[in-house]
């Protein structure tokens, strides 16, 4: 078959750019287009045939108010000599169409009419949908934010049929988890099928099996500390990690960077309870997450790559009761639920969490399923389903 990938950008490390690399492995000779490539920035796709447009002349910077564009861009992107197109997509890449449905909407001079658009669908596009009134309320550009919400306010009907549009594009879609599934039917009246994203569980468990072994790990006594290891984005409420630790007097250690590192630093006030450490390699991550006494995930995400390596590593996880956790998260046998988003939800949680007690090995062992062979396979076996009914 002669594939495409295609992915709404490429500007940063993430949990939506490790299921595309993943994929990428398994056509390695398919280009991938994508609005913008920032290859200092992501290193992951050297060897591979980035493609991109027009868009890329913008600073990475303005990615967040290029939607429209973005919408424009994908929706008239040529790719119907494809045989298969995969967006892995949470915002405007699923507005790719394939040659099947150009030849649909009675286009002339398809290249490929039996071509097919197979969408990995993260969520409906948050800022449209779910996360609309957190969006307006912070959109994240400081001094700017009141301009950028009167705007928005003023285009989101718009923004919305558009997306809607998008939506109606993909001939299948793929998605992240039940809580996805639920979103995409919901917002997008569309049936989805989920295959969890890739983790690379087997390396963090390694960790712990070797930790354990070798006394530096007991089963039921980690290190003193807490650990969150997230993009840290307003979204992603690590504000809430951090106050709740600071609360309570626990220590905690926040790894990772991004646009809010600065305010969580100020937060944290310099106490000695909250320490900030720089993105590192997965061995040395696996260590810190191996030896810790839980992983604080206060964010609602649709699925949450982060806290299942946590897993992985035997490391229980305290975690908001809402969206994709629900999948991996069993309380009480490797973690435990909190109700709201709040500071005090998260306190009780903390303290409720500290008199139970996990088996860390076994917490490690129940995320297995969760591995990049399950997905792979997965993956190939939805890809042959459905390139055979088309032809």
């Amino acid at each position: 078959m002669k594939v495409a990938l295609v992915c709404d950008w490429l500007t940063n490390v993430g949990g939506a750019e490790k299921v595309l690399l993943e994929i990428h492995k398994l056509f390695p000779d398919a280009p991938i287009y994508a609005s913008k490539y920032c290859p200092k920035r992501i290193d992951w796709f050297k060897g591979a045939d980035v493609r991109t447009g027009w868009l890329q002349i913008f600073p990475a910077k303005m990615r967040r108010i290029l939607g429209p564009l973005r919408q424009r861009y994908f929706s008239r992107l040529d790719l119907s000599e494809y045989d298969l197109i995969i967006s892995v997509t949470g915002a405007e890449a699923k507005a790719v169409k394939s040659g099947r449905r150009l030849h649909e909407e009675g286009k002339a001079n398809v290249k490929n009419p039996n071509g097919i658009h197979i969408s990995y669908c993260h969520v409906p596009t948050q800022y449209y949908w779910q996360m609309y009134d957190q969006y307006v309320e912070n959109p994240g550009f400081g001094v700017l934010n009141p301009v950028v919400r009167f705007c928005f306010k003023i285009l989101v009907k718009p923004l919305k049929k558009a997306d809607l549009r998008a939506a109606a594009v993909p001939d299948y879609y793929v998605t992240i988890s039940e809580y996805a599934k639920d979103l995409i039917k919901k917002y997008y009246k569309r049936e989805a099928v989920v295959i969890h994203p890739p983790v690379e569980t087997e390396d963090f468990s390694k960790k712990v099996g070797t930790a354990c072994s070798t006394g530096e790990l007991q089963a039921t006594s980690p290190s003193d500390y807490y650990i969150t290891t997230s993009r840290q984005v307003n979204w992603k409420r690590l504000d809430l990690a951090v106050k709740a630790c600071l609360k309570c007097k626990r220590k905690l250690l926040v790894i990772g960077e991004g646009p809010e590192h600065k305010k969580l630093v100020k937060l944290a006030n310099g106490s000695d309870l909250v320490e900030f450490l720089p993105l590192m390699k997965k061995e040395e991550l696996a260590k810190y997450l191996s030896l810790a006494k839980g992983y604080l995930f206060p964010s609602l995400e649709p699925f949450g790559i982060a806290p299942v390596e946590a897993l992985a590593a035997g490391c229980p996880v305290i975690a908001f009761a809402e969206g994709g956790v629900k999948d991996y998260v069993r309380d009480g046998e490797n973690g435990l639920l909190f109700e709201k988003q709040t500071i005090k939800s998260l306190v009780e949680a903390i303290v409720r969490f500290e008199e139970m007690k996990f088996d860390r090995k076994k917490i490690s062992g129940g995320v297995k399923g969760f591995s990049a062979d399950r997905f792979d396979k997965e993956i190939k076996e939805f890809v042959s389903e459905k390139t055979k009914q088309k032809n």
